[in-house]
């Protein structure tokens, strides 16, 4: 009982610091610890472990962690973070990405997405536009990302929010090869990203490129080619075009799916039609309303004939590429365009980079570049995971890691401090090699 008493007088502090412990060692093992900025790192630790606004942040730290932060210096480390860190987060972030690749970038995938701001008005950056968050009101940017095989980031660009997509992706590709000096690479890109003056560049540039093709746009000559191939599942057929190589491929499943949309779609258009809600004035042709005809007495109906058209592309998918792989290998690259969607709903998610309570351009590009590392760091933390063969996510690690603290303890003969991290629980024990110094040296030597 005395020994007992003695020890818990002696407890300082209790910092309930397990997130911290392991995401230190993973921040540092890609290398960031090279970048000597103490504020950096806990915004990136915070932003995964418990997204908030900075001055919330600034709570958390000092509550869970024991770290002390002020606000203010928070933001003027903003405001200057732009021109003193982002070339080098950016260039460890490649050469590790490099590295466990086996030391070359081979296929890259560039995607867009918006991001929102709490706010009513725009200010020649932050404009209302097309949103991919239903905010269409709202004034937002436009962000280009671009990734690795297996999802790892590489680069990101941000824009004005009234930004076509399409003009995007030259600026932010050109820039990153030319910068990392890539030879042997290929590019994947959403059909939404093609145009005539991109595909020209990248040919120009002697790029190698996978991109989405528009087949539903295609001339007659092609349309008739594309009616006259047989649909069996998992079947390609090409044929060359001006751009290269035109690969069209067939699925069941998609056919089910598009026909699914379809139906759904054309089900609201009738229901907003009976209700009355469909006028001349709210008639646009996106989606399913390009199945909407207006006759001369402004009467509206569903063109029967529109919808049977469409029926004809159920099922089918075109892909452009330059390269000389097989028509299944570009599917399957093409495919792995998902791993940046899914970066994109991490960022948003888990990272919560959106919605943005900053307003001006430095902070803005500072919020991105932080979600940016955070984002690096949580791939790093799946890899490892995944090699070590956990059966864990990352998010669950995370939130057992939330439920483990350190004892800081000052010994009352020599006045030394020594931390006891306590790893109790079954659920605890789970992910105990995390916390071993043995564990990380035996990840990279």
């Amino acid at each position: 009982m005395y020994l007992t008493d003695l020890l818990l007088s002696n407890i300082e502090n209790i910092l309930h610091n397990g997130t911290q412990l392991i995401l230190n060692r993973v921040y540092d093992s890609i290398g960031y610890d090279a970048i000597d900025d103490y504020i950096l790192r806990q915004l990136v630790i915070s932003r995964l472990t418990q997204p908030m606004s900075k001055s919330a942040t600034i709570e958390y730290l000092k509550a869970h962690f024991d770290e002390d932060l002020h606000l203010d210096k928070i933001y003027r480390y903003m405001d200057k973070l732009y021109n003193t860190q982002q070339e080098s987060i950016q260039k460890i972030s490649v050469e590790h990405t490099r590295k466990i690749l086996g030391g070359k970038i081979g296929l890259m995938f560039y995607d867009v997405t918006t991001l929102y701001f709490e706010s009513d008005y725009g200010d020649g950056f932050r404009e209302p536009g097309f949103s991919k968050d239903g905010k269409h009101s709202q004034p937002q940017i436009v962000l280009g990302l671009l990734v690795s095989e297996d999802g790892y980031p590489l680069s990101y660009s941000m824009f004005n929010g009234t930004q076509y997509e399409g003009h995007t992706m030259i600026p932010i590709v050109d820039d990153f090869v030319r910068r990392f000096k890539l030879d042997d690479f290929v590019l994947v890109a959403d059909s939404g990203l093609i145009n005539k003056k991109n595909i020209d560049f990248l040919k120009a540039q002697g790029y190698k490129y996978i991109i989405g093709a528009r087949i539903k746009n295609a001339n007659k000559i092609q349309a008739d080619w594309i009616f006259s191939q047989q649909k069996i599942e998992g079947s390609f057929n090409e044929t060359t075009v001006g751009n290269g190589r035109l690969i069209v491929g067939y699925s069941e499943k998609r056919a089910k799916k598009d026909a699914y949309n379809r139906t759904k779609g054309i089900s609201r258009l009738e229901k907003a039609f009976r209700a009355g809600t469909i006028s001349k004035e709210n008639i646009n042709k996106r989606g399913y309303n390009k199945f909407l005809v207006i006759s001369k007495d402004v009467k509206v109906s569903i063109d029967k004939s529109n919808v049977e058209e469409d029926a004809k592309w159920d099922g089918l998918k075109g892909y452009i590429t330059n390269t000389d792989l097989p028509a299944a290998e570009v599917y399957n690259q093409y495919s792995s365009l998902w791993q940046v969607e899914r970066a994109f709903r991490i960022t948003k998610g888990t990272v919560e980079m959106r919605p943005m309570f900053h307003f001006t351009p430095k902070r803005i590009e500072a919020h991105v570049c932080v979600c940016f590392v955070a984002y690096k760091v949580y791939k790093e933390l799946e890899r490892i995971l995944k090699k070590n063969q956990y059966n864990l996510s990352v998010d669950k690690v995370l939130e057992i890691a939330k439920t483990i603290t350190t004892l800081r303890i000052k010994l009352p003969k020599s006045g030394k401090t020594i931390n006891k991290t306590m790893i109790i629980t079954e659920r605890q024990k789970m992910i105990e090699p995390l916390f071993s110094d043995d564990f990380w040296k035996s990840q990279f030597g």
